[in-house]
């Protein structure tokens, strides 16, 4: 940890996120039903959960972060808060969708990876000179022979997939629990909590190892790499489509006639709903805009295509998913 650097173009892109963050509170507050339970999920998340294992990874030198207005220790706080917005986002459109539960941490997990797509790359390439020296928004210590997209390390992306799955997973089961429970109150409380510790555990165990790099048969530097990243890769976009057969199946049967925007055209459906799911709209779409305008700014040729590709893709995971709304609230 050292002294914090003014650094415009860093300050910006904190007081974006930091400005959905809040923006975050006030539609939580607003349109969830339980949203004690879901304020303490974000706090749970950045605090007991993405937090700890990004400062680990810094403690052992794996990459390191340039230095932020709010830090936690020495990881900026905008970066687990992002890594919560892109879970909560997409599990809040599968909610309103009607989709199967099963496919959702799948689909969660696909989300961050092609949100990391619009991110990590242009952060690597914003490099000042700060009171730590010259240094990035964040910087990766790859290894010689690890197997890099960009000077990035190709198990990062893969990586995005399980910390935002197991996550997706255990708030889904604390959820669950909580509504089988008949809402009961010291249990909307708690699960938050007992969600991110399980989630913490399930990241640091060697299932997070195998999906990674096929360990104990394969490990880190090798083709592995590439395979687990394209089979996971293919498992979430498979998830899509089990979400979205699924959510057209249940629509089905409860008819559009019972939405409050039954009778009008597609395009003011879709306008409907992106309006009452304005926040999901701002982080799955906005902010990966956001990212490309920086990368168009800063003139990152190099990496155009897949921040370019990593924003039009989650953007549209974005539309699919309020296509497939039924009702707006």
């Amino acid at each position: 940890m050292g002294a914090f650097t003014f650094i415009p173009l860093w300050v910006l892109q904190d007081l974006v996120i930091l400005g959905l963050g809040l923006a975050a509170l006030v539609f939580i507050v607003r349109r969830e039903e339980h949203p004690e339970s879901i304020i303490l999920e974000l706090f749970a998340f950045c605090f007991l959960y993405a937090a700890v294992y990004e400062n680990f990874a810094t403690l052992q030198k794996w990459y390191g972060y340039g230095r932020s207005i709010l830090m936690v220790f020495n990881v900026p706080f905008t970066v687990p808060l992002v890594e919560y917005l892109v879970v909560y986002s997409t599990l809040r459109l599968l909610e309103r969708a009607r989709a199967p539960v099963w496919p959702r941490p799948f689909v969660a997990g696909l989300s961050g990876m092609l949100f990391d797509f619009s991110l990590d790359p242009v952060a690597l390439r914003q490099i000042f000179a700060t009171a730590e020296g010259t240094t990035g928004r964040w910087t990766w210590y790859p290894g010689a022979a690890d197997a890099q997209i960009y000077a990035e390390p190709v198990y990062n992306f893969t990586g995005w997939i399980l910390l935002c799955g197991y996550a997706a997973v255990f708030l889904l089961l604390g959820r669950a629990w909580h509504r089988r429970s008949g809402y009961r109150k010291g249990l909307g409380l708690a699960y938050p909590f007992l969600a991110m510790v399980a989630s913490l555990l399930v990241l640091v165990s060697p299932l997070s190892r195998f999906l990674l790099w096929l360990w104990p048969f394969m490990d880190k530097g090798s083709s592995a790499e590439w395979i687990m990243f394209a089979v996971l890769g293919l498992a979430g976009l498979a998830a899509v489509g089990a979400s979205v057969r699924g959510a057209r199946g249940r629509g089905e049967g409860r008819g559009e006639a019972a939405s409050p925007s039954a009778g009008r055209t597609v395009g003011g459906r879709m306008f409907a709903r992106a309006r009452a799911e304005w926040l999901a709209v701002l982080v799955l779409a906005g902010l990966p805009l956001f990212n490309l305008a920086l990368c168009l700014g800063g003139k990152q040729w190099e990496v155009l295509w897949l921040v370019a590709l990593g924003a039009v893709l989650e953007a549209g995971l974005a539309a699919l998913l309020l296509s497939r709304s039924f009702d707006v609230r």
